[in-house]
């Protein structure tokens, strides 16, 4: 069993796009618009920049559409004849809310069990970020993770745990501050086998 504490960050193939400028000046046209209709002057010293930096901003969060899991792993999937259990957790994940387009964020833990194949390791944080930096909600972004590494490599099993705080019931709605959300979601022999379902939901606690 391998286990790996992730941040998420690591130099090798950053396949994150850079910013189109015609969609920043796009944007920055509309967000001029939104400070207008809630009764601010775009035109004052503090938000005259603001638009673009706004646009700028939501390119940045939302620029998993721009990527695909073909591109985030990029060849780092090698035979290997390892048949435990792989842990990355820890890896930290900010997101936003389909609904109200507020942030949540959290931390996301990944397990798979190897078929003769496995994956690099900073790759399962990278197609976490990929996920993430779209439109989401946490249900289904647990399972598109979780979707993607067993189309990646064809494990025996995947599990995904993602514990996140929702601004959305933080700013507003319910206003409670420390709530947080947990999904999971658990695929071949992660939901078939209790003792490898226990043992994965063991050691991402410790």
């Amino acid at each position: 069993m391998s286990t790996v504490h992730s941040n998420g960050s690591d130099s090798d193939g950053d396949s994150r796009k850079s910013v189109n400028s015609d969609d920043v000046k796009n944007l920055s046209v509309l967000y001029k618009d939104v400070l207008c209709e809630i009764g601010e002057n775009p035109n004052r010293e503090g938000l005259r920049k603001t638009p673009e930096r706004a646009a700028s901003a939501l390119l940045f969060f939302t620029q998993g559409y721009k990527q695909t899991v073909k591109e985030i792993i990029n060849g780092a999937v090698f035979n290997e004849n390892h048949d435990d259990m792989v842990i990355v957790k820890d890896i930290e994940m900010f997101s936003l809310c389909e609904h109200h387009l507020v942030p949540f964020m959290g931390k996301v833990a990944v397990g798979y069990l190897p078929n003769k194949k496995v994956l690099g390791l900073s790759k399962v944080a990278r197609i976490v970020e990929m996920f993430s930096r779209r439109l989401q909600v946490q249900e289904r972004l647990t399972k598109q993770i979780a979707v993607a590494i067993c189309e990646a490599i064809d494990p025996a099993g995947v599990g995904v745990v993602v514990e996140a705080c929702h601004m959305c019931m933080v700013m507003r709605g319910v206003q409670k501050i420390n709530s947080k959300t947990t999904t999971s979601i658990m695929l071949g022999v992660f939901r078939e086998d209790p003792k490898t379902r226990e043992e994965f939901l063991t050691l991402i606690k410790n």
